[in-house]
């Protein structure tokens, strides 16, 4: 899944991802067979980062978030996005994490499975009836809920399921009974790694999987990202939170459309889109330029970028110093500097005439984070 993405500037971020978690990221996004990339332990890795490789992207275009959030395992990306967690450290994370999960599967046998056309509490309901261990999992959408436990305790639930009016109950390739109890020794493995990690305030609120409550501080998510593994996932109403927040257009970054498909059916009347593959980015660009004004949501300079403004981005963590003279107006050309973050120079990839600092002197940032917001000439 990373063949369409190797020829683009952010494939970059593959390497740097190899070199945070010790493992050949290349390799799985290139050559692993289906078999290899089914155990939990190199799905999500793969999977966060290409999210990250086609966030990179869209970032080079200038086009930045109002709010965040991420579905299970893209809470990680969600938080990536706000500048919550580095783009190191998050693979770390999800290193550890992964790698926790399945050793929490391989010693406890679980799965999960949909169930289709069923309200909500008649799925707990059903749950509540067997004599097994089986819980709800994931909320995703309106008719669309995920149980999971052991094998015969969900098969028991879906047909429980659907003896209380389920369409279906269809089994998940998965190996694991995932935000569910049967986590719980993955968790306690990751509240250790989470504790040798900085989590920043986020720069846009991101929506929490537990709560589906928007937050920009940074001291709940250490425990929030731990609850999560044992907790269901509270999608559709994350969606509602963000609608409520006053959203109208939903991007989904990184490889699939499961989300693009849950928010549509959750809520009517939404624009949601995905971003899978470089042309995609063009499709999004042309989104964002066609917006109406009030769907443009306010959030400080840079808010409205169209297709002929880019943003110079941080190549890496630490605190800024701006370029002696440089202020609104100035014409730059490509590799020009525009200040330094950790004695390490921040060149432009464009041409263009500066619109905005982004970042102030003294300010820490982190890697990829808008420093400087040009219109190109």
């Amino acid at each position: 899944m990373g063949s369409p993405w190797v020829d683009h500037e952010s494939w970059e971020l593959v390497e740097e991802a190899s070199q945070a978690c010790g493992r050949d990221v290349t390799q799985l996004l290139l050559e692993a067979e289906a078999e290899e990339l089914k155990q939990t332990r190199n799905s999500q890795l793969t999977t966060f980062v290409l999210s990250m490789v086609v966030l990179d992207a869209v970032e080079r275009t200038g086009v930045v978030p109002n709010f965040t959030a991420g579905h299970s395992l893209g809470e990680y990306s969600a938080l990536c996005a706000s500048g919550a967690l580095s783009f190191e450290d998050a693979v770390r994370l999800v290193a550890e994490r992964g790698e926790a999960m399945q050793i929490a599967a391989d010693e406890q046998d679980g799965t999960m499975a949909a169930i289709l056309g069923l309200d909500d509490d008649l799925v707990v309901a059903a749950c509540a009836r067997i004599d097994g261990d089986v819980w709800v999992a994931n909320y995703n959408a309106p008719g669309q809920v995920v149980i999971a436990g052991s094998p015969s305790a969900v098969e028991e639930a879906g047909e429980k399921a659907k003896e209380l009016g389920a369409k279906r109950a269809m089994g998940l390739p998965v190996g694991g009974a995932f935000h569910t109890p049967f986590m719980a020794p993955a968790r306690d493995r990751l509240r250790k790694a989470l504790a040798g990690v900085e989590v920043r305030a986020p720069a846009v609120f991101v929506v929490a999987n537990v709560d589906a409550t928007a937050r920009d501080n940074a001291e709940d998510w250490p425990q929030l990202l731990a609850s999560q593994l044992c907790s269901p996932v509270q999608w559709r109403q994350s969606l509602y939170t963000l609608q409520e927040g006053g959203c109208a257009t939903f991007v989904e970054l990184g490889p699939g459309t499961v989300l693009t498909g849950m928010a549509k059916r959750t809520l009517k009347g939404a624009t949601a889109l995905s971003v899978g593959s470089p042309e995609d980015v063009d499709v999004l660009l042309a989104a964002v330029t066609d917006l109406k004004p009030s769907e443009k949501q306010p959030g400080g300079p840079g808010e409205h970028l169209y297709v002929t403004e880019r943003l110079v981005v941080s190549p890496c963590a630490g605190l800024f110093t701006p370029k002696e003279g440089l202020s609104n107006g100035d014409v730059i050309v490509v590799g020009d500097v525009v200040g330094w973050v950790a004695d390490e120079e921040v060149r432009s990839p464009f041409a263009g005439i500066v619109m905005d600092l982004m970042a102030v002197e003294g300010e820490r940032v982190t890697a990829r984070q808008p420093i400087t917001w040009l219109r190109a000439k």
